[in-house]
């Protein structure tokens, strides 16, 4: 697996993550067994970088990770938590105090004296432009709370703002085949500026796996039922703020570009990876055989598959079906 750097920490982390919503919650069901089995799929082949939060399942994913990590000494991983999400979405929530207790609550979890990673967990606008908030972050560096932080936010905008900060570690926005925007000033500002950049939500929720259809269902609590008009959080969540019948046309598009033996999903990966300025992309799991195919499309970044030509169809899709829709909300 190909390791890249992770900004300017001296770390490198893998080309393709792991995102773990899908073991804490939102996802449907992920027994404790399974949970531990995606962990070991997707270490095993090479992924050095797990990206969690306090809020997946309440602390649930923090939980199991930490404990797959204890025991697996030497493991060589970077772990990314998030915080901030289990309050309100008040800029007034965003203080010292309060970072000092969530970083607190994610060690506990984790197991850890340091977290190698913290991560703002798509917070209001104003947190992420106000110098206070980064005042606060340096002081959780300096008291050894934290290695490194970084922000996940919703839109280009505030990643802009995040990227503009100078010990802000990464960026965390959604990229994939249907949220082309971040390309045009994202990732050559985070280039520019030495900040990684995780393409997260990479598969649109599942609808470039491939495998969806008009008549696939999902489980009353998984987001995919309940937040496509973001009744929850941010709409764009939840299959990248595309429609769901839209969205299957554009995939179907896109699977007819691929060349035999190359997955919807695995290209898909590959073709976000491989996007200039992009540190690692970070597709959940819900099961070992997921984990697997994840780590086996950064194969394709060493050949098997045009990405550049796979890249024509993907904005010509987007042109065709989604920029209108999607461009210009995020």
């Amino acid at each position: 697996m190909e390791q890249r750097p992770l900004g300017r920490t001296g770390r490198e982390v893998s080309a393709v993550g792991l995102g773990t919503w899908q073991l804490g919650a939102d996802w449907g069901e992920v027994s404790e067994d399974d949970a531990r089995t995606v962990l070991r799929a997707a270490v095993d082949g090479g992924v050095t970088l797990l990206d969690t939060a306090d809020v997946y399942g309440d602390g649930r994913s923090e939980s199991l990770i930490g404990a797959f990590l204890a025991e697996n000494p030497g493991h060589g991983v970077a772990v990314a938590t998030k915080m901030g999400r289990r309050v309100e979405q008040d800029p007034a929530s965003y203080t010292l105090e309060h970072f000092r207790d969530w970083t607190a609550r994610s060690r506990r979890n984790l197991g850890v004296e340091s977290l190698d990673l913290v991560q703002l967990h798509c917070p209001p606008s104003a947190t992420i432009e106000d110098e206070a908030t980064y005042d606060a972050l340096d002081t959780l560096v300096a008291e050894g709370a934290v290695r490194a932080y970084g922000v996940s936010v919703e839109t280009c905008a505030q990643a802009l703002a995040a990227i503009a900060r100078p010990h802000v570690t990464n960026v965390q926005i959604i990229l994939n085949a249907f949220r082309l925007k971040p390309l045009e000033e994202v990732l050559p500002a985070a280039r520019e500026a030495g900040v990684a950049v995780f393409a997260r939500v990479p598969l649109a929720s599942g609808l470039l796996s491939g495998r969806y259809t008009r008549e696939t269902s999902f489980a009353a609590e998984d987001h995919r039922s309940y937040n496509r008009r973001g009744e929850a959080f941010d709409r764009g969540e939840t299959f990248s703020g595309v429609d769901f019948d839209t969205g299957l046309e554009a995939a179907a598009r896109l699977a007819e570009t691929l060349p035999h033996g190359v997955s919807l999903a695995a290209a898909s990966l590959a073709w976000a990876a491989s996007r200039p300025g992009v540190t690692s992309v970070i597709p959940g799991a819900r099961s070992a055989a997921q984990a697997r195919a994840n780590v086996e499309a950064a194969s394709l970044l060493e050949g098997g598959l045009d990405l550049e030509a796979f890249d024509a169809g993907v904005r010509e899709v987007y042109d065709d079906l989604l920029r209108a829709e999607v461009h210009p909300h995020w």
